[in-house]
């Protein structure tokens, strides 16, 4: 398990932030951002916040003491996972709307992966202990996502990085991304088939091929 560092005290404005646009935010719909600048970002990945010369210029959170705060330890670690996920990708990988649960529930949907495996990486981040571990695997499932072009919320996961890192709010988040995760994952259609598997079965049942016509009888 990893030890982290105490983090200073926050000494940001509270009411800056709700003005501020964050790095994944600032790229028009349907652009990428610059690659220059994703590369700069995976440069940070498991560094420590504020290390990188050439993610500073990226940062929002940093604070007027020069510390090492919660938010900036969040911030670090969303821009990581940003340029990882964003890597090779056409349009910008941030959604709003959709958590880290829900994501990852399209993954498990998508069947590029296995589901057990799908669900042993989802378990293990959830019920990571502290931020930079919860980081790492968070790493493993973005690289995932980006394989099948499913986009993040990455606003949403900024704040549940920085709540992670407070003993009273873990379980808010954990609960957040268990229900994101399991409501409805195995329901379909209205019998809670699959909808692909739901179409096969009508198209059985009445004589039909999934995408054609009926078949005639003889």
């Amino acid at each position: 398990m990893t030890t982290e560092a105490t983090p200073s005290a926050d000494t940001s404005v509270p009411e800056q932030r709700s003005q501020v646009r964050y790095f994944w935010e600032r790229t028009a719909s349907g652009t990428s951002p610059d690659g220059a600048a994703l590369a700069a970002l995976r440069r940070g990945v498991g560094r420590e916040p504020g290390s990188v010369p050439s993610m500073w210029q990226h940062y929002t959170l940093l604070t007027a003491d020069g510390g090492i705060s919660a938010r900036l330890r969040a911030e670090h670690a969303a821009l990581t996972l940003y340029a990882i996920h964003q890597q090779s990708q056409p349009k910008s990988v941030h959604d709003a709307g959709i958590g880290v649960g829900k994501a990852v529930q399209m993954l498990r949907a998508s069947e590029k992966f296995s589901v057990d495996a799908v669900d042993r990486r989802f378990n293990a981040a959830a019920t990571a202990t502290s931020l930079d571990e919860c980081a790492y695997h968070l790493r493993g499932l973005v690289r995932q996502l980006r394989q099948i072009s499913q986009p993040l919320d990455y606003t949403a996961l900024l704040d549940d990085l920085i709540d992670w890192q407070r003993p009273e709010r873990i379980g808010r988040v954990r609960r957040d991304w268990g229900r994101q995760y399991f409501l409805g994952r195995d329901r379909g259609g209205p019998d809670g088939t699959k909808p692909d598997r739901a179409k096969s079965a009508r198209a059985k049942s009445d004589g039909t091929k999934p995408g054609g016509s009926a078949t005639p009888n003889d």
